[in-house]
């Protein structure tokens, strides 16, 4: 899987850095894009919306045009799929995230879940266990929540 992973992100990226930092980099993308597939198939729909919405986070998130993203998300759900745990992904959010950068990838999260306006208690209780491994409180935990619900029900 890892010389998947690395083709990928040499393709795609010019290296301006050195290469342990670009491959940590890489790591992180993948570990963000597989936490939000987590959520997307909480529920075990697969919601067009949750689909669209997935594919626009990671192309905003990580400045990708659509078909990068979708062969990120690809690698992603075949990382997602071989990991018996999310430890791999968040201790590396731990790692390398400020308090507020894991904030607004909880949003990010709550984005997904509510993106076919219909919160599931399996998409809850995913992001709950992710914000409490990533050491969000439970307070901003709430708050993102009805900050991105509120949106959702806006729009």
């Amino acid at each position: 899987m890892l010389p998947k992973i690395k083709q990928f992100f040499e393709s795609h990226f010019i290296a301006e850095s050195s290469s342990s930092e670009l491959d940590s980099e890489h790591r992180l993308q993948l570990a963000l894009a597989s936490l939000m597939i987590e959520v997307a198939e909480a529920d075990y729909e697969n919601a067009p919306e949750e689909r669209v919405m997935l594919l626009k986070l990671v192309e905003e998130s990580f400045d990708l045009d659509q078909k990068e993203a979708k062969e990120l998300i690809d690698l992603a759900k075949q990382e997602h799929a071989e990991s018996t745990d999310n430890f791999q992904f968040t201790s590396l959010i731990n790692q390398h995230y400020s308090a507020t950068q894991r904030i607004e990838l909880i949003e990010k999260l709550w984005r997904v879940a509510f993106a076919d306006n219909v919160l599931d208690k399996h998409e809850d209780h995913v992001i709950r266990r992710i914000a409490d491994l990533i050491h969000v409180s439970h307070s901003d935990f709430i708050a993102s929540k009805l900050r991105i619900q509120k949106e959702s029900s806006l729009s």
